[in-house]
């Protein structure tokens, strides 16, 4: 399926929708997406440090790990939406012509166990395919134990190290047959 941007493209978007969720592509910078993208930066960032994370601190973490690849034609950004309120999102980026990566995967602790962690990753995977991946890979930390469950539950195997990420503990794998 192809989802295009609806923010800032005349194209209309075909939304991948999974219970009550409904996941399109949007600009990385749109209000709803900025927000998510924060609250991202606030739990991976408090979890690492083990505390609260300052609103300084989420605009640096920004500033230093900027979402600009997330546009076509190299990348896209989605954001996903229970029963209209946007409470996920996630980012796929080109890593060569036929490897994609997952990156941003985030669900609103509040609406985690209703479907939308694999309502993102069915959209992203969408995206990687609308791309011309023929794989989806991605890192994530020990710490994160949910979102290793979530990536094992829908297909993605582990992986010896594709990149040297400075918070990267597990390497995924999902190719896209």
């Amino acid at each position: 399926m192809n989802i295009n941007s609806t923010s800032n493209s005349s194209t209309v978007a075909t939304p991948r929708e999974a219970g009550n969720w409904t996941v399109v592509a949007e600009h990385f910078a749109t209000a709803d997406a900025t927000t998510l993208r924060r609250a991202y930066y606030a739990e991976v960032a408090g979890r690492y440090w083990k505390r609260s994370v300052t609103e300084a601190e989420i605009d640096e973490g920004l500033r230093d790990f900027p979402d600009d690849g997330l546009v076509p034609p190299m990348g896209r950004f989605v954001v996903g939406r229970l029963d209209g309120r946007p409470l996920a999102c996630g980012g796929i980026r080109l890593l060569d012509p036929v490897t994609a990566e997952l990156t941003r995967v985030y669900v609103d602790p509040a609406a985690r166990g209703t479907g939308g962690g694999a309502a993102l990753l069915a959209a992203l995977e969408d995206e990687a395919r609308a791309l011309g991946a023929e794989r989806v890979r991605l890192d994530t930390r020990s710490d994160l134990v949910e979102a290793r469950a979530l990536y094992a539950r829908h297909g993605y195997a582990e992986i010896p190290a594709y990149n040297a990420g400075p918070y990267a503990e597990h390497w995924f794998e999902k190719p896209l047959v």
